[in-house]
């Protein structure tokens, strides 16, 4: 997949703020900068690394930023966004272990250069023990691209859960109107799978404890189920899929039957397994939740 991506040896400088929050990333920390080598300006907001990442960051010419997590909030990239001197007019936010391609990073010339807009929805390419899940994990847009000062990250709540001082399944809400890209963000971490293992069940925490508060909200507008807007069609199908019984189940069935997961081979079919254990997860955390408070 490294032919996808940037390298040092691009020269042309773009106006973008580049902003990647860290905590040990030293596997993935270089092939991420590298793919941002083109960005004007770059920020490595650092949790007191006990690797070398923040070193390796320094050493790619990035400004390094520590940041010192006290339990409230904004967290990490909510308080880069207030906090940092950004000297662009467009910021980029990016994991540690997801890699702008060249063509996303084309794209992106040519659409801060025209923008009738404050932001961009881009879309993963989730690269899983080295195969790209295009059938069982092609999900969802996210808001990563956006105009200075015109947006920030929800606020759900959530300080403890998954003990994160960065805001993790939040979305950018901007305060105008947003497009979407077509390239793909790669994502696809140097860390093995007993990492990404261990954090799925930190995220099944955060879920658990989300899930039981949205479970106690109506179910939004089924307008929003077609809205033109990919934010609400996706919070319109989580609230409906949390009312749904045998969830684990039905994600395996979902993933590698409906949308034809096992075209992704082995790769595929353990992937599909483990988001479905991650939903069992989910459910027995909540059901201890609730056995614990009656």
């Amino acid at each position: 997949m490294n032919t996808e991506t940037n390298t040092a040896r691009d020269t042309e400088r773009f106006p973008v703020s580049v902003i990647v929050p860290t905590r040990n990333e030293e596997e993935n920390i270089r092939p991420c900068l590298n793919s941002v080598a083109w960005a004007d300006e770059v920020f490595v907001v650092d949790s007191n690394s006990r690797d070398r990442t923040a070193d390796m960051a320094r050493e790619m010419g990035a400004q390094v930023v520590p940041f010192t997590y006290d339990g409230g909030w904004p967290k990490k990239k909510n308080w880069a966004l207030r906090n940092l001197p950004i000297r662009n007019e467009w910021v980029l936010i990016l994991d540690a272990d997801e890699r702008v391609t060249a063509e996303l990073r084309d794209e992106i010339g040519g659409a801060i250069r025209s923008a009738d807009c404050d932001g961009f929805y881009i879309r993963w390419k989730f690269i899983f023990l080295g195969r790209w899940m295009k059938h069982s994990w092609n999900h969802g847009w996210m808001l990563r691209l956006i105009r200075r000062g015109r947006g920030e990250y929800e606020d759900l709540g959530m300080r403890d859960e998954g003990g994160w001082d960065t805001e993790v399944h939040e979305n950018i809400v901007v305060s105008g109107k947003s497009r979407c890209l077509r390239s793909y963000l790669l994502h696809e971490s140097e860390k093995d799978l007993s990492y990404w293992i261990a954090k799925q069940n930190d995220f099944s925490e955060w879920n658990a404890a989300i899930r039981l508060t949205h479970l106690k909200e109506p179910l939004p507008p089924i307008r929003d189920s077609w809205s033109q807007d990919p934010l609400k069609r996706r919070r319109w199908l989580k609230a409906f899929y949390l009312r749904l019984p045998g969830k684990p189940l039905l994600m395996f069935l979902y993933l590698y039957i409906f949308r034809i997961g096992f075209l992704d081979g082995v790769a595929g079919f353990y992937f599909c397994a483990l988001r479905a254990m991650h939903e069992l997860n989910i459910s027995a955390k909540i059901y201890e939740r609730r056995i614990s408070t009656r």
